[in-house]
């Protein structure tokens, strides 16, 4: 294979290479970008396909951890308010309670209390009945209930937004390019080698420092500059229902447990999460066991009883990048919280750092320490602003963009601007052919899906369905796959030869995360979206053309 140098070099590297395109490399784009570095993210596939987008998406107010871990709690609500006023349009703001049933100990709400006020979290007492009052799904049996200021957030929303701005800064992003190496001199890691798995060519990029954001597998990627750390992966399964069945998130008041929140979100609700130890040669290939479908329900059904009745649209899992302490390779003391190793001061090798650890509702926090580091070390000394600057999507108001788009049907436009927040004023086709629904569960129309494959880095139907959401809805693609396809193939994302792959692929993926809970009326719309795409349109490719062609992409 020829490798080729993009846009560095030894002599003229880019200030900083990103590693890893989660939330955490994102938002270190955006910062990075904002202070004037020449940035590169690099992502082995696509955006948010690792733990960012395999968890349950509740903004967090830091009131799970204020018991247990008072620093954690800060941090969450200090995040948590930031990004209500950053990321609007990737927030709700649905509020939460922490329910107290029978069969816990009422006096913890007490000691819950007052954790969370000491860390600065509004969490009030309320009646029972005044909680059912708000949120009629909770179970009726209650015996206590607190409320705080929780909400949900769109981890792929989010994850776009940071990379957008960071491209409107001046950073460079190159997803579906894999690290295979780094580049040492001496003492001094000075670029990486990749593998872009579009042209299959490798490249040599250079750069003055090089961040390893690459979350759980950032143990691998530290391995190749032969550093140790120690990663110890805890896998977490999660049930997604077919309708929101709470306006409010519910969370039990006890220690954290396993199906202890139930978030909505979207159109949907989801219930998690467990946590299980796995090997580390296994968080490649993370998959729904039955007995944590067992779990989920059961627990599930104790916050709100009306999930027994309702349909279960798929499970997922995804794996928490937990750190062992620097003297303990035992792994028995894991961190859960953020990790930023300057491995000049750790390892003896510079140009290279790595933050890790953290969660979904710090990403914006550990962005902020890493950049502060790059900084340092390249006599940067411009402030941080992205705790200030409105992300792109939310910097004018819902009324602003809706009088801009008055003249878009309702529908169209209020799920565009719920999606895009003010960038939906770049659907700037108000035909009826770009007014066509692709998608129905998800209200996603033509134009949508032309402004994703046009702006917004997409390779194939999986990626589309971060950006837009096609898929997502009850169906699960059986209605909107093919037209996603033909209109990918139309904007010539896809050529005629790769759709039917790319479709066997999108639809696979679908399948994965229905098998965990295929019963009932999921296994019936199964069987029929097997028998249209099967027997109608003829695709039947076996598993080996799929992973062959998956391969490819």
């Amino acid at each position: 294979m020829n490798i080729k140098s993009l846009n560095s070099s030894k002599t003229n590297p880019w200030d900083v290479i990103i590693i890893g395109g989660g939330a955490t490399g994102a938002g270190t784009a955006r910062d990075c970008a904002r202070r004037g570095l020449r940035t590169l993210m690099l992502e082995r596939h696509d955006i948010a396909g690792g733990a960012t987008g395999r968890n349950h998406g509740l903004l967090h107010s830091g009131s799970r951890y204020a018991v247990t871990d008072r620093e954690s709690a800060e941090e969450c609500i200090k995040e948590n308010m930031t990004l209500k006023k950053i990321a609007s349009h990737c927030v709700e703001k649905t509020d939460g309670l922490f329910l107290t049933l029978p069969e816990d100990d009422i006096a913890y709400q007490t000691k819950f209390i007052e954790s969370c006020q000491s860390a600065g979290i509004d969490a009030q007492a309320i009646d029972p009945k005044e909680a059912l009052r708000m949120e009629p799904s909770a179970n009726p049996s209650i015996i206590g209930a607190v409320k705080v200021p929780d909400g949900t957030v769109d981890p792929f929303r989010l994850t776009l937004s940071n990379i957008m701005d960071a491209k409107d800064h001046g950073a460079e992003i190159l997803t579906y390019h894999e690290v295979l190496g780094l580049i040492k001199e001496q003492n001094r890691i000075i670029g990486v080698k990749v593998y872009d798995h579009k042209t299959k060519e490798e490249k040599e990029l250079y750069a003055t420092i090089v961040v390893n954001a690459g979350g759980i597998w950032g143990q691998k990627i530290a391995e190749y500059a032969d550093l140790k750390i120690k990663m110890f992966p805890a896998k977490g399964a999660l049930l997604i229902f077919g309708h929101r069945v709470n306006k409010m998130v519910l969370n039990r008041c006890r220690k954290p447990a396993d199906a202890d929140i139930l978030v909505p979100g979207d159109t949907i609700c989801l219930i998690g999460t467990t946590s299980t130890h796995v090997p580390y040669d296994e968080i490649d290939d993370m998959y729904v066991t039955p007995e944590e479908v067992d779990i989920l329900i059961r627990e599930g059904e104790k916050l709100a009883p009306i999930l027994l009745q309702t349909r279960i649209l798929r499970g997922y899992a995804g794996v928490r990048p937990l750190v062992a302490s620097d003297d303990d390779p035992s792994g028995r003391n894991v961190s859960r919280g953020i990790v930023l190793l300057d491995h000049a001061t750790r390892d003896g090798l510079e140009g290279f750092i790595t933050i890790t650890g953290g969660k979904l509702m710090t990403y914006r926090l550990m962005a902020e320490w890493a950049t502060d580091l790059v900084c340092k070390k390249l006599n940067n000394s411009t402030p941080c602003t992205t705790a200030d600057e409105n992300l792109p999507g939310s910097q004018q108001s819902t009324e602003e963009i809706n009088q801009k788009m008055a003249s878009f049907p309702s529908s169209i436009r209020k799920s565009a601007i719920y999606r895009m927040g003010d960038r939906a004023e770049n659907l700037s086709k108000n035909t009826v052919t770009a007014n066509s629904l692709v998608c129905e569960c998800e209200e996603v129309s033509a134009g949508e899906v032309e402004y994703a494959i046009q702006e917004l880095h997409v390779n194939n139907l999986i990626d589309l369905r971060r950006r837009t959401r096609v898929g997502m809805g009850t169906c699960q693609g059986e209605l909107c796959a093919c037209r996603a396809t033909g209109l990918m193939n139309h904007y010539q994302a896809l050529n005629t030869d790769k759709s039917k792959e790319d479709l066997s692929i999108f639809l696979n993926e679908r399948w994965k995360g229905i098998r965990p809970i295929a019963w009932g009326d999921t296994l019936r719309e199964s069987e029929f979206t097997s028998w249209v795409y099967e027997g109608v349109c003829g695709l039947n490719l076996s598993q080996e053309q799929i992973k062959k062609a998956k391969d490819e992409i």
